[in-house]
C-alpha cells in the first residue's frame, strides 16, 4: 500500500461490477462521455468472449479508504506475440481519479504482472486488443466519441508521460460532412478506373446471406491489413462472433463489396454511430432504455467507417476510389450528416489521402504508448 492506495486483483463478481462501474465516478459531469452498456463490458471481459481462448488477463482495482479510485487490466494476447514475435503485453480499461499516485500504482501493478509472465514490453491502452477499442485520446476533446472509439480526460496524457510511457503509434480520425463530399470528382475518376478494370464490379454486401458473406469479409480483412502496425489475424470464431453481433446494426446499401472476376477483393463497411443512442441509456438495459433505443435509433445522423481495404494483389488499381464513391452515395441515401473514418495509422499515407478525397478533415488523434518492462 502506497500513500493509502491499495491495488487488489479482481476475484469476485462483486469486485467485477466495481471494476465495470468505476468510470461513472470519473465522468460524472462530463458532457461528452458515452456510458458503455454494462452488459457489453461484462461480455467483453467474460470467458465467453472467444478472444480469451488465446489471451489471458488480470483485472485490478485501486482503493483508498475502502473506496474505488481507479482500475486497470493487464492483458497478454498470445496470437499477437506469435504473429509479431514480440513479448509485448498490454494494459487496458484504464481509468483513474485525477491523482497521479493512483495511476502510477495501477500501471506498476499491471507492469509487474506482465513481467512475471515473461513479457518484455507493456503497450496500451488496448481494450482488450488491437481489434477492439485502441489508444488514448490526445486531441479532440470537444465532442463525444463515435461507436467503438475511446474517450478519456485530458489529464490521462500527463499520467502516461509522467510514468515514462513513450509514443508507439498515433491513430487518426477524420470527419466527413456527407452532403459536402466531392462526388463529381470521384465520379470522373471512377469512369476511368472502370475502363481500366472491366472485370471489377461493386455490389452491396448480402446481409440476407451474412453468414456466408462474413467469410469474404474476414478473408479480405486478414489479407489487406496484414502489413499494418498492430495487426493480428482474426480467428474464425472471433470474427464470426463479432460479425453476428454487428449484423443487426448494419444498414443495407451502405456496405459496398468490390469483386474482381467474381471474387470479393475489397470492402467498405460503415456502421451507424449508435453512441448517439447509448449515451441516453446510461449503461442500462431494461424495458425503458430498450424503448429509448428503438426510438432514437431511427434518428441517428452520424456513422463510422471502421473497415476499408482491398487485398494486396488488387491494391493501387483505383478499386478504393470505386468503393469510396459507392460508400458516400450510400451515406447520402441513408440521410447521414457526418461520417467518421477511424482509425487511420499515422504512417498509412494512402488511407489518409483516401480520407481527404472523401472530404475528411483530421479532427481527433489517439495514441498507443509503450515502455520496456
Amino acid at each position: 500500500m502506497a500513500g493509502g492506495i491499495e491495488v487488489k486483483e479482481v476475484k469476485t463478481k462483486k469486485e467485477l461490477m466495481e471494476f465495470i462501474k468505476f468510470p461513472w465516478k470519473v465522468y460524472e459531469n462530463d458532457p461528452y462521455w458515452v456510458p458503455p452498456l454494462v452488459r457489453d463490458v461484462k461480455l467483453i471481459l467474460s470467458e465467453k468472449s472467444p478472444f480469451w481462448h488465446h489471451a489471458e488477463k488480470q483485472l485490478f482495482v485501486a482503493r483508498r479508504d475502502g473506496k474505488s479510485v481507479g482500475r486497470i487490466a493487464a492483458i497478454i494476447d498470445h496470437n499477437y506475440i506469435d504473429f509479431h514475435e514480440e513479448k509485448a503485453g498490454f494494459f487496458g480499461f484504464f481509468e483513474s481519479i485525477q491523482d497521479y499516485a493512483v495511476a502510477e500504482n495501477l500501471l506498476n501493478e499491471a507492469r509487474e504482472w506482465l513481467r512475471e509472465k515473461g513479457m518484455e514490453k507493456m503497450a496500451g491502452p488496448m481494450n482488450p486488443s488491437t481489434n477492439d477499442e485502441v489508444g488514448l485520446l490526445i486531441q479532440g476533446f470537444d465532442s463525444s466519441p463515435y461507436i467503438l472509439m475511446t474517450y478519456n480526460p485530458k489529464h490521462y496524457i500527463d499520467f502516461m508521460e509522467r510514468y515514462g510511457l513513450a509514443k508507439r503509434m498515433d491513430l487518426f480520425a477524420y470527419l466527413t460532412e456527407v452532403d459536402k463530399c466531392p462526388l463529381e470528382e470521384l465520379e470522373k475518376a471512377a469512369e476511368k478506373i472502370r475502363e481500366r478494370n472491366p472485370g471489377v464490379k461493386i455490389r452491396q454486401a448480402r446481409l440476407k446471406d451474412w453468414k456466408n458473406e462474413v467469410e469474404n469479409v474476414r478473408r479480405i480483412y486478414n489479407n489487406a491489413w496484414e502489413k499494418n502496425w498492430g495487426f493480428v489475424p482474426w480467428t474464425k470464431e472471433e470474427f464470426y462472433t463479432e460479425a453476428m453481433k454487428l449484423k443487426p446494426f448494419l444498414v443495407p446499401g451502405t456496405i459496398p463489396i468490390a469483386e474482381a472476376d467474381g471474387k470479393a477483393v475489397g470492402m467498405l463497411i460503415t456502421v451507424p454511430n449508435y453512441n448517439e443512442v447509448t449515451k441516453k441509456m446510461n449503461g442500462k438495459m431494461n424495458p425503458w432504455t430498450i424503448l429509448k433505443f428503438l426510438w432514437y435509433r431511427k434518428k441517428i445522423t452520424t456513422q463510422r467507417l471502421p473497415i476499408f481495404g482491398v487485398i494486396k494483389e488488387y491494391q493501387k488499381r483505383g478499386i478504393e476510389t470505386l468503393l469510396m464513391l459507392e460508400g458516400l452515395k450510400g451515406s447520402q441515401r441513408g440521410g447521414y450528416k457526418y461520417c467518421e473514418l477511424s482509425w487511420v495509422l499515422e504512417d498509412n499515407i494512402l488511407t489518409q489521402r483516401a480520407a481527404e478525397l472523401m472530404g475528411g478533415k483530421l479532427y481527433k488523434k489517439y495514441r498507443v504508448y509503450e515502455t520496456n518492462i
